[in-house]
């Protein structure tokens, strides 16, 4: 029998575990803190499921799907209310433009008529049909990228708000191949970005993407319980299946031994065949250390928090049909996104409130970096409220109030990321077998991303498929 150590209780983990165990290793986790679930953490009062780190995740992404139903949770999946999205620039709330993916144009009409752009800039854009591929060694800047085929307001109007948000990264500065590589891919294959992204969509309306086009679906998937319900169930799941789950029982020390690994904690020390590492990057210098993982002690990250305000219907004069708005970053706010997730998911909030959730932490920001970490609540709140006023109608104070500070949990993909990475595992794998270092640093940002990485490593120790 397999007998497998993870540190780390979120996401990754505890999936991690569920599979494990399941195939019949012997699994033990360990989590630092007293908390099950990483960042995900929801709020569950009075009518209000209120969801305090990730909100949701793409439904297109079936891994977590796929768990939630071999768990017994696929009744419990709700998809989001569709509605349009909005993008603040200076110009104020517009509409972000149909026929669009992530921004990026995929037709003629999707930039020449939003009040987004200028003349100059709907010009600028029309160069797409006629400019070679860019120019690229392994990697470049996301920005640097959508700069150089459609110019600098497509990019800082229409594509940074959604792109940016996603990875908490600066655009400039984010790595292409790490995170959309199919951009570069489309590109080049059909000699400009606009018409790469027009046949993607098009071919792309088959299965479920056709079928919520047709019937209006969400593209997100939620718990009716929150995603900690979802968190509950896995435990309980891993658990059955013979995992050992400790909170508070932070690793001290992960040591090679031979045919294995030495790891001590909660002063005790025991012998594993196998160590999956989950936790974030900053972590792994407490308990590792292995010159492979250099690179990891100046990996830059993203301090954020996320405010939820909660109204009743009346203080808040929103008539528009929609899900929330994004911020270009010129825009001069310290907030970059709200969703009206009253507007959005249904099983949310209680009927006659208004429940609204901010962003606010930005790449390479001193000044909100020091307010999200030092600051009060009251401060935080203050400071997201001004923004808020700036471009929405709300009269009076909230109801109540929550701040979820998240100090460095969004690691920064930057130029030359994925080469990085996976010379590093190359690496790791031929100098430590049986560690396996995976999770959110390395290449999985979202939630089905993260089970999948989890299902393919628990494959790898079980050897149920050659890799």
């Amino acid at each position: 029998m397999k007998k497998v150590a993870i540190v780390g209780a979120g996401i990754t983990g505890l999936s991690a575990a569920y599979y494990l165990s399941k195939a019949g290793a012997s699994v033990d986790v360990f989590e630092a803190s007293d908390h099950i679930g990483g960042k995900i953490k929801t709020y569950r009062k009075d009518g209000y499921v209120i969801e305090l780190g990730p909100e949701s995740y793409i439904s297109r992404k079936q891994s977590l799907t796929d768990l939630a139903k071999e768990i017994g949770m696929e009744s419990h999946l709700v998809r989001n209310e569709t509605g349009q999205a909005y993008i603040y620039t200076k110009r104020g709330l517009t509409k972000v433009p149909k026929g669009t993916m992530l921004g990026v144009p995929t037709t003629l009409t999707s930039f020449l008529k939003t009040d987004l752009l200028s003349p100059l800039g709907k010009a600028r854009g029309l160069i797409d049909y006629v400019r070679p591929p860019v120019k690229m060694n392994r990697d470049l800047s996301a920005g640097q990228f959508f700069r150089k085929r459609l110019g600098n307001e497509i990019t800082e109007n229409m594509i940074q708000p959604l792109l940016s948000g996603v990875y908490s990264t600066d655009i400039d500065e984010m790595s292409l191949m790490s995170t959309y590589p199919f951009f570069k891919t489309q590109e080049e294959k059909y000699r400009s970005l606009i018409k790469g992204m027009f046949h993607q969509t098009s071919s792309g309306k088959t299965g479920e993407s056709k079928k919520q086009l047709n019937n209006k679906q969400g593209m997100f998937f939620q718990f009716k319980g929150g995603l900690e319900s979802f968190i509950d169930r896995l435990v309980f799941s891993a658990k059955a299946a013979g995992a050992i789950i400790e909170k508070e029982s932070p690793v001290k020390r992960i040591e090679p031994v031979e045919n294995g690994y030495r790891v001590t904690v909660n002063g005790k020390t025991e012998l594993y065949d196998e160590v999956i590492v989950t936790t974030m990057h900053h972590a792994y210098k407490n308990f590792l250390d292995i010159k492979e993982l250099e690179y990891f002690k100046h990996m830059k990250s993203t301090t954020v928090a996320n405010i939820v305000m909660a109204f009743n219907q009346s203080q808040v004069r929103n008539n528009l049909d929609g899900t929330g708005f994004v911020i270009s970053r010129n825009a001069g706010t310290s907030i970059t996104a709200c969703t009206w997730t009253n507007k959005k998911w249904a099983h949310s909030t209680p009927e006659g409130k208004a429940l609204l959730r901010l962003y606010i932490g930005k790449p390479n920001d001193r000044e909100l970096n020091r307010l999200i970490n030092k600051g009060t609540d009251a401060e935080i709140i203050r400071r997201a409220r001004n923004d808020l006023d700036k471009i929405m109608n709300i009269e009076g104070e909230p109801e109540f109030s929550i701040v979820t500070r998240m100090p460095n949990s969004a690691p920064n993909y930057l130029v030359g990321h994925k080469d990085i990475i996976d010379s590093i595992h190359d690496e790791i794998d031929k100098n430590y077998k049986g560690l396996h270092i995976i999770g959110a640093p390395h290449y999985a940002v979202g939630l089905p991303d993260c089970v999948k990485t989890a299902k393919v490593t628990a494959d790898k120790i079980m050897r149920v498929h050659e890799y």
